[in-house]
């Protein structure tokens, strides 16, 4: 069902908009972890490696995936909020067409570099041949990854955030299931867990396609909307284009870390890939409630209420740090039995590493949760400079001092560049939001709209 977020109390508002994107996320992790937890318990901790290190190139292409999503969803959010509902159905048309052209290219450079982005990485002989198979299932699917994403950023625009959750939950159930049966079953490897999340991930893919046009279908418009409009192609180019090179310029520092943790063995990555999976669930799930909060801005923006976006932070923060509190208490008193879940029986030098990183990690998410907040808002309203600036400080100073610091302390130095970059960049994104027009906007009865 569509819902105006610009109206009612903010902080209830966004609870009741952003608790299903949190369930959301949460289920769609689940494909990663279960691909992980399955590779690790039935296959082996070399299995577990090779589906780690596919991993950071994969998070290239769910890089174009999210700021597509981010694209579309910021621009159909300002229409709707400003009722202008045949202009937003053409915005939703543009997008599909454009991420169209877009899959195909992305299809066809992820086939050819594949093999070379295994080798930048330096990945290690003994689990090549897996980490290509895996990834060249999964740029197969990757249509299904890509649209899947552009439906739930329509649902997310027209202020619907249950729909996705219904479709996640299903198809990552289905996912852990068939898992298990081609791998234990079928006995077809790290081969089984890819082809398993290309089954279920199409599922939900084309059910969530197929929603959007009803939804759309039902909102009257006096005459027919366009197919195609270059002019919105360029609003939502400005709005997914940042997103996506924030995305991408993560995801190869996170290669270049890669290529650095690979220098440590097989038992070091399979450690980082249990951790960092982890760790990605919560960051993937904050990011996810920023977008939420995107929507929220975007619509009040598009309907000439600034002030409310200033409600809506102090409402975020507080619903992120509510959260943070049982995730970052779980993952420093229990970080041994987390990492152990993912391998059957661990060498130790997987599981003290995967503990580390918990350990040096965990306690900082009540900080990076505030820049994702923030970023969320300064996405939603066309801040894109100052969130690129605050995105990549957080990189580069990860991914040099993820350098500088192996060298002197070794994995655990990589580690230590996490919080670093992170709370550098969430004074940068707090700064950014403070000097927004809502500034001097007034947030008296906010209440009673």
């Amino acid at each position: 069902m569509n819902k105006d977020l610009t109206v009612g109390k903010p902080e209830t508002v966004l609870w009741k908009f952003c608790v299903p994107l949190f369930g959301s996320i949460i289920f769609q992790q689940l494909y990663n972890i279960a691909d992980s937890l399955v590779a690790g318990k039935l296959i082996g901790e070399n299995a577990l490696a090779a589906v780690g290190n596919s991993y950071e190139i994969t998070l290239i292409f769910i890089a174009f995936a999210f700021g597509c999503n981010i694209g579309c969803s910021v621009i159909v959010s300002q229409l709707f909020g400003a009722r202008k509902y045949q202009e937003m159905k053409t915005a939703v048309y543009t997008a599909l067409t454009a991420s169209a052209v877009l899959c195909a290219v992305l299809m066809l450079a992820g086939i050819l570099a594949c093999t070379g982005l295994l080798h930048m990485v330096r990945t290690p002989e003994t689990i090549f041949a897996d980490s290509k198979l895996y990834l060249d299932i999964y740029i197969w699917g990757f249509p299904f990854l890509l649209f899947y994403n552009v439906a739930t950023g329509i649902f997310s625009a027209l202020g619907d955030s249950k729909t996705p959750f219904i479709f996640l939950a299903l198809s990552s159930t289905s996912n852990i299931a068939v898992d298990i049966l081609f791998v234990s079953a079928f006995h077809m490897g790290v081969a089984g867990v890819a082809w398993a999340t290309f089954l279920c991930q199409g599922i939900s893919c084309v059910l969530a396609v197929i929603v959007v046009k009803i939804r759309l279908s039902a909102i009257k418009t006096e005459t027919k909307a366009p197919f195609f409009s270059m002019d919105l192609l360029k609003k939502i180019t400005m709005i997914a284009v940042p997103s996506i090179l924030q995305q991408s310029f993560i995801s190869i520092g996170n290669i270049i870390i890669q290529g650095v943790i690979n220098g440590y063995g097989a038992g070091v990555i399979a450690g980082y890939s249990a951790a960092v999976k982890l760790n990605n669930l919560v960051i993937t799930s904050f990011t996810t409630l920023g977008n939420g909060v995107s929507n929220y801005a975007a619509q009040n923006m598009g309907a000439g209420i600034p002030a409310r976006v200033r409600e809506g932070f102090k409402a975020a923060v507080k619903m992120v740090w509510i959260l943070c509190i049982p995730i970052v208490a779980g993952y420093v008193l229990a970080s041994g039995p987390l990492i152990g879940i993912f391998m059957e029986d661990p060498s130790e030098s997987a599981l003290l590493s995967g503990i580390w990183f918990l350990n040096i990690a965990a306690p900082f998410y009540f900080v990076v949760s505030v820049k994702l907040v923030a970023d969320g808002i300064l996405r939603g309203t066309g801040m894109m400079k100052q969130f690129m600036v605050s995105t990549f400080t957080d990189l580069l100073l990860r991914v040099m001092l993820a350098v500088i610091f192996s060298i002197q302390w070794g994995y655990i130095g990589i580690w230590c560049a996490w919080p670093i970059g992170w709370c550098s960049a969430t004074i940068l994104s707090f700064l950014f939001y403070r000097n927004g027009p809502w500034k001097a906007g007034r947030s008296a009865a906010l209440n009673d709209r």
